[in-house]
Order: structure tokens, then sequence, then C-alpha cells
């Protein structure tokens, strides 16, 4: 039993004597959960502040596009990893807008009537082909900034702000 608690003692003071780097503790932003599910939830609900290029948790800007897991919306158990539009922060957490390459001018009744709408933000670094994204503006995810996976250049001032603009005019309605 003693020995199972000097074990991690002994194990940093062997670190130290031989002049190794201790382990980084660094602050993670704690998972939220809804009432009912006690599912950790991903999406922030309401407007949040949006100006660009300020700087948030973790040292990333608003404007930039980072890479990170995204939870799906009909399952926060599941998700894949995505390019994501930095617009915001709350608290310890960043806020973003999910980007995807599909071509949603296509289909944008049907998407309208599912209660999702997108912005086209041009090409960028985020996508290694060069292809076309557009970003959802009906939907804000919450980044832990710990589990950004890479940051994948910006968009502009402009194109920002047309972002900005249509979240709060989704969020005002």
């Amino acid at each position: 039993m003693v020995s199972k608690i000097l074990s991690p003692f002994a194990r940093l003071a062997d670190r130290l004597q031989r002049g190794q780097n201790l382990p980084r503790l660094t602050w993670q932003p704690r998972p939220l959960r809804t009432r009912r599910s006690g599912i950790t939830s991903s999406d922030y609900e309401g407007c949040p502040e949006m100006v660009y290029a300020r700087r948030g948790p973790g040292g990333y800007h608003s404007g930039e596009m980072v890479w990170t897991w995204v939870a799906f919306e009909e399952d926060a158990n599941q998700g894949k990893d995505r390019p994501v539009l930095l617009v915001g922060a709350d608290g310890g957490w960043l806020l973003g807008l999910p980007a995807t390459s599909k071509d949603h001018d296509r289909d944008a009744a049907q998407e309208r009537r599912a209660g999702r709408y997108w912005v086209d933000i041009g090409s960028g670094k985020w996508d290694e082909l060069g292809r076309p994204s557009e970003v959802r503006t009906d939907r804000i995810v919450r980044v832990n900034p710990g589990k950004v996976r890479r940051a994948a250049g910006r968009v502009d001032s402009r194109t920002f702000q047309q972002v900005a603009d249509a979240v709060t005019r989704h969020w005002d309605d």
C-alpha cells in the first residue's frame, strides 16, 4: 500500500535527478453535461461576441480555422475530425462553426427546412485539395483548446464579418 503511494513520488524524484523535464500540467475546461442525458454537450446556445482576430484560450484567434473533433448533433458520443472556424470564446472554451467542402447551395431549400444555414468562406490551407468551403452558421460548437489538432489558416476580416453577420441574424430571430 505504502509503495503504491510513494511510487509516483519516487518516479518524479528519479526524473529530477536525471535532469528530465517535469510533466507539464495544463488546465482543461470541464466537460459540459446536459441535465437530461448526462452526455457531454459540445454546442453553445446563443450569439457570442464575435470580433476578428481576438485572442482566445490556447492562444488561438477568432478567424482562424482549426482541425478538431466535432460531435454529431444526433449523438454527442460520436463525431468526426473536421475544420472549424473560430468565432469567439466562452470561459476556457473556444467557440467555432463547423466547416465542410460540400456545396450546400444546390440543396439550400432542403437545408433551410432542416434549420441549417451555410455561408461560403472560400478556400484555404484547411483543405489540402483547395476546395471551397462553407461554415454552418446556426450551430456553434465548443472546442477544447487542448484538443485542437492543428491550426490551418484563417479567413480574411471581410469574410469573418459576413459569417458573424449571418450568425447574428440566425440568433436574433
